[in-house]
């Protein structure tokens, strides 16, 4: 019964840990895809600000704008797009700037809000919607679902969340205020240092002390947050120990590992020597203690979050005059570090090798860099396959049938689509005009495309589609919303009255390929 009820916690503990992984990969990937735009604020706060190395009035007044408008609706737009694409991107974009307007903070946390929630609120719409809306009218719908819901979720987001936002914002601040006026900020690094390893160091960096440090670097130029997680010191001083004390690979491994940590930024690199030996935790947490002691006595801080965490960058994103501080600040994190875990590595029993490749291991593990469902390959939206030219004559029917089997034989749809294709023409014409006709399936049928896919047949004495003939047959699956995108494209190449021409009588399955690429 004990051995059973152990069992059940660590399963629990372990469901726990991958939850808390997930959140903070999502958190980061708000943030991740838009470090440049973090890391270009930086760099113009650090020189033209009043007190930067280049002080310049005019130049200086982009910071404000950038802080207050452009970081909070990327994160915002990137969250919703995680979500649900591109049109997610746009709904969490325009429920960013509710939460924007209704604070007078950066709305960082807000963004991190709001975007997720535009992104999630259109999704269910379409999912409610999907197969309901009348042929010819998706694009209507489309549109006008987008701006009313976004616009709604605007709303709340300035009347009811970007108050609280802010008041959590100021909350938060005023407990960081405290814990540094208490003096007693080292004592994070016993939270950071195990969780960023155990937990991801993204997560924490940019999902919660990043938020902190820029809203701080807003009031008084630079902040120590910055550097908590950032800190090269501390990993640099365990591979250090490895180096000199170490036997074999690992210690072979060491001076590698110590360039891509420190030069390179890449922090992951040192949580195998970490996990290979735990107990060297209390080297990295002595390291982060000591280190946040020493730029809490210098005042030393960051313009910016130097990302990724080299010395370089990390140097780059230190204000003028400030450099003493953080290089004193990383000097002492990765001094006390190596001596803390020399004693250690001294110790350690032999078989390093071994134990290197299971930390190696577990770290990716941890990661989640495992997947058990692998991810399907991604098809190009046109097949050279998928093109067929100088076809004779037959029924509108029969060329709707050939343009859904190239697609069902393609893996683009199954069997399905085909009849959802010949349903939807029954229903609405899908003949366009000048000559081209794009059938495809009805709106239930959505569920059938595995990918977004087109085919192209080519009829040069023309076919009929009711009282028209149509000479281009392009058959369309899209999933989700991307058909929009491809009549969008169809109806760009068909502008041009020489290429369509030329695209209704060639025999070149390469120029059809290009043209229809290039789009």
């Amino acid at each position: 019964m004990g051995v059973s009820t152990g069992v059940n916690i660590q399963k629990e503990q372990s469901a726990f840990q991958l939850k808390v992984q997930k959140f903070g990969r999502f958190l980061s990937g708000m943030v991740m895809p838009n470090i440049g735009a973090f890391i270009a604020w930086g760099i113009i706060t650090a020189f033209f600000i009043p007190t930067g190395w280049t002080p310049n009035e005019k130049l200086s007044s982009m910071v404000g704008p950038m802080i207050t408008y452009l970081l909070p609706l990327l994160i915002g737009y990137t969250g919703g797009k995680m979500v649900a694409d591109v049109r997610g991107g746009v709904l969490g974009a325009i429920a960013t700037i509710g939460v924007i307007m209704g604070s007078d903070v950066p709305m960082f946390l807000g963004a991190m809000i709001m975007g997720p929630l535009g992104g999630y609120v259109i999704k269910k719409f379409d999912q409610a919607v999907e197969g309901k809306i009348p042929a010819g009218f998706e694009m209507l719908v489309n549109n006008f679902s987008a701006g009313i819901i976004g616009g709604m979720i605007a709303i709340l987001g300035y009347l009811a969340i970007g108050p609280v936002a802010a008041g959590l914002n100021n909350a938060l601040g005023a407990g960081v205020q405290a814990i540094v006026n208490a003096g007693i900020l080292p004592l994070v690094s016993i939270f950071i240092e195990p969780a960023k390893i155990l937990f991801l160091n993204n997560a924490i960096n940019h999902g919660v002390l990043g938020p902190i440090g820029i809203q701080q670097a807003e009031q008084v130029g630079k902040s120590i947050f910055f550097l908590l997680e950032a800190n090269p010191g501390p990993g640099l001083g365990i591979l250090l120990a490895y180096w000199l004390f170490a036997k074999g690979t690992v210690k072979e491994s060491a001076p590698g590992a110590i360039i891509i940590h420190f030069f390179g930024g890449i922090h992951e690199i040192y949580f195998p020597y970490v996990l290979m030996n735990p107990v060297l935790l209390l080297a990295v947490i002595g390291g982060g203690m000591s280190g946040v002691f020493t730029l809490s006595i210098f005042g030393a801080g960051l313009v910016a979050a130097p990302s990724p965490g080299s010395i370089l960058a990390v140097l780059a994103m230190t204000p003028k005059g400030g450099f003493l501080g953080v290089i004193a600040g990383v000097v002492v994190s990765a001094a006390v570090s190596f001596l803390i875990a020399s004693f250690f590595v001294k110790r350690a029993a032999n078989g390093e090798d071994q134990d290197l490749e299971n930390a190696k291991e577990k770290v990716q593990s941890m990661k989640l860099k495992k997947e058990v469902e692998a991810e399907p390959v991604k098809l190009p939206v046109l097949k050279k396959d998928n093109i067929k030219l100088g076809l004779s004559s037959m029924s509108k029917a029969d060329a709707i049938r050939m343009a859904g089997r190239l697609l069902v034989d393609t893996g683009y749809v199954s069997e399905n689509y085909i009849d959802a294709m010949i349903q939807r023409e029954e229903d609405l014409s899908t003949y366009i005009g000048n000559g081209v006709a794009i059938p495809h399936g009805v709106g239930a049928a959505k569920k059938e495309v595995k990918q977004t896919g087109i085919s192209i047949l080519q009829f040069p004495e023309g076919i009929d589609f009711g009282d028209e003939k149509a000479y281009l047959v392009v058959g369309i699956a899209g999933a989700g919303n991307e058909h929009l995108t491809i009549l969008s494209n169809l109806a760009t190449i068909m502008e041009d009255e020489k290429v369509a021409e030329e695209i209704k009588q060639t025999t070149d399955v390469d120029f059809v390929y290009n043209v229809f690429t290039q789009q």
